[in-house]
């Protein structure tokens, strides 16, 4: 470690960070072994990060890494979000309500000792858009986007990339290998990239000839990647998005809309997605009419009388 951060490295994402002492009930020794590293770092190399593929905040942050990010596996819920009867399709009826149960749990227990990161995927699991439409993307990204934490966004996501089925397994890739292929830039040879013979590619690129990629999405300020730039622009922007301020869910997550807030000592913001084909009207006392919208899709609007109303597919952020 010394070698790479003396080296320029900024830091580690450590894979299977869990598993690294075998017989070990609780996972106590490892922890022990991780918070040693910790220790080592905030000696030598106080700026460098340390991540962990851990999959559980309350143990991962207290064992000294800076940020964990959720998985499919473990006690998150984690995807129940994209995948797995996914809350963000407009066509499923998802419920969040185990996954907000141990979100807040999980930031009671760790928000002052790091940050819990919410993945669009990774290269274990098959990819968004195997689940979800561009459509409902651009709302799951607005969650990924102005929660709390790191937002880790897996290569190929921001533009919507596909799983590419019957693919051969490579090096133990088994049914992971469609979420593996090369990122697609253009629509040149190889997707852009890059210029050898197909039969030469590690894995090939998505055969279809519609595949999305970068060169179109940037040339249409409605897609996919162009709405994620916008949103990042947007948590950059405001300083109540930022990783580690304040947050509160305002709904269980059993049903629509999503309601949560996110604040610090200067200014105060309102997240309210629904991604249901069905619109949705959301009162509380803590809305205010005199809030203003300051970002939303398909016409979101709060009321006079206070009342949000979204329509399918859509979120608004809100200032109160």
């Amino acid at each position: 470690m010394r070698f790479w951060l003396e080296s320029g490295c900024d830091g580690f994402r450590v894979d299977m960070a869990a598993s690294l002492v075998k017989e070990d009930p609780g996972q106590k020794c490892t922890m022990r072994i991780w918070r040693k590293i910790r220790a080592f770092l905030d000696r030598e190399f106080p700026e460098a990060v340390l991540i962990s593929e851990w999959g559980d905040p309350k143990k991962a942050l207290k064992a000294g890494f800076h940020m964990d990010f959720l998985l499919h596996g473990g006690p998150t819920h984690y995807m129940d979000l994209f995948r797995r009867r996914p809350y963000f399709s407009s066509r499923e009826k998802g419920d969040l309500t185990d996954f907000v149960q141990y979100y807040e749990s999980a930031w009671t227990e760790t928000s002052e000792l790091g940050l819990i990161c919410i993945p669009s995927g990774n290269h274990d699991m098959v990819r968004m858009r195997e689940t979800l439409t561009q459509e409902e993307m651009k709302v799951a990204f607005v969650f990924l986007l102005t929660m709390p934490g790191c937002p880790f966004i897996y290569y190929g996501d921001e533009i919507g990339m596909r799983y590419v089925h019957g693919l051969k397994s490579k090096e133990g890739g088994y049914e992971r290998t469609g979420s593996r292929t090369p990122m697609q830039w253009d629509h040149t040879k190889n997707c852009g990239f890059s210029s050898a013979d197909r039969e030469a590619l590690y894995l090939p690129v998505d055969p279809d000839s519609d595949c999305p990629c970068v060169e179109t999405q940037l040339a249409d300020c409605s897609s996919l990647l162009n709405h994620v730039k916008t949103v990042t622009a947007f948590r950059q922007e405001h300083s109540a998005l930022s990783s580690d301020s304040h947050f509160r869910f305002h709904t269980d997550g059993s049903g629509y809309p999503l309601v949560y807030e996110r604040w610090d000592a200067e200014e105060r913001l309102i997240v309210a997605i629904n991604p249901s084909e069905n619109g949705v009207e959301y009162s509380s006392t803590f809305l205010p009419s005199t809030g203003r919208v300051l970002m939303s899709s398909k016409n979101a609007v709060l009321t006079s009388s206070a009342k949000l109303i979204l329509p399918g597919c859509s979120f608004a952020i809100l200032e109160i």
